[in-house]
């Protein structure tokens, strides 16, 4: 779909989806052209034709333009239309396009996420299992390869043995492929933003894994003007929907970053291990809220400090944390 400035219909049509239909269709326009397109997983390819062609590129946010544009019916002839209709009033709610230097270690890393979440399910199996056959409890942290052997043995039905034996060769399996992408997405980390990465270590609760989804999710701290605008995207406020001062529930819950939530939850537990300061504080949390909703707060204060930390390329200040 293509709109001139007027807003009548110039060029309106399905094509194939490759780089020389697209620079053919768009030739007769010349380069004074802006090209709009809906955030969903196809953008890349399109993204980088664009710049390396320095063709103007926005890139739509999927959910917002949804909120706007939500209609009765949906297909892509409508889709497109709307599109160019949002981006020609100035209306298009803009996604941030990440850059193709990195994309591609951001992608393998949520993929490396994706697959210690499929190896979580292997262990969480294995104890349901021992707990299903009432057998003692296994003693001992699994997650462990030290700690393995013998648990297949434990089951007294050669069926039940042979499930278990399986979803332990496939633990072992995780391990050691994700041993590989761990070691490869920290050297290009290092060569991509040695201190982001750096500085991101040295608050507690964060470690070498929790700060590569940071740095890859984040990129560049600049692109959040404020504390507030960051501590949204991390999906650490809480949405509200309120017209005429009544509440009526909540709203836009998905849109923010999944990865960064979890991130922010994760270090939030992790940061009272071995840390009399960090614990402390959060029982004086406790006295006023209930553990989740402490656990809540400090999630949120270090999704804050870490925004400093990042903006003013200065190491983690426990005191200023507590303090602030």
């Amino acid at each position: 779909m293509h709109l001139n400035q007027a807003g009548a219909i110039v060029l309106h049509r399905n094509m194939r989806a490759d780089p020389d239909s697209f620079l053919k269709a768009i030739a007769p326009f010349g380069q004074d052209i802006v090209v709009a397109v809906e955030c969903i997983f196809t953008w890349y390819w399109l993204a980088d034709l664009c710049a390396r062609e320095k063709i103007h590129f926005v890139l739509g946010h999927a959910l917002y333009m949804k909120a706007i544009h939500g209609g009765k019916a949906k297909n892509d002839k409508i889709d497109a239309h709307k599109i160019a209709v949002l981006l020609r009033g100035g209306m298009i709610p803009e996604a941030y396009v990440y850059p193709a230097e990195m994309r591609s270690t951001r992608d393998l890393l949520r993929r490396r996420m994706h697959l210690m979440r499929q190896r979580a399910e292997l262990l969480g199996h294995i104890q349901n299992t021992n707990y299903q056959y009432n057998l003692p409890d296994i003693g001992k942290k699994i997650a462990y390869k030290a700690n393995r052997d013998g648990v297949a043995e434990r089951f007294p039905d050669a069926s039940v043995e042979s499930n278990v034996a399986l979803d332990l060769k496939l633990i072992d399996a995780y391990d050691e492929l994700l041993r590989k992408v761990e070691l490869e997405i920290l050297r290009q980390a290092k060569d991509h933003d040695a201190q982001a990465f750096h500085l991101l270590d040295s608050v507690p609760g964060i470690g070498k894994i929790l700060a590569l989804v940071i740095l890859y999710e984040v990129h560049d701290i600049r692109r959040f003007p404020r504390v507030p605008d960051f501590a949204s995207y991390c999906r650490l406020v809480k949405s509200k929907k309120e017209s005429a001062g009544k509440t009526y529930g909540t709203l836009g819950n998905k849109i923010g970053n999944a990865n960064l939530k979890w991130a922010f939850s994760e270090a939030s537990v992790l940061f009272l291990k071995d840390n009399p300061v960090g614990q402390a504080y959060v029982a004086r949390l406790e006295k006023k809220h209930d553990k989740g909703k402490a656990l809540t707060i400090l999630a949120h204060k270090l999704a804050r400090a870490v925004y400093h930390v990042l903006w003013r390329k200065e190491a983690f200040d426990m005191k200023r944390f507590l303090n602030r």
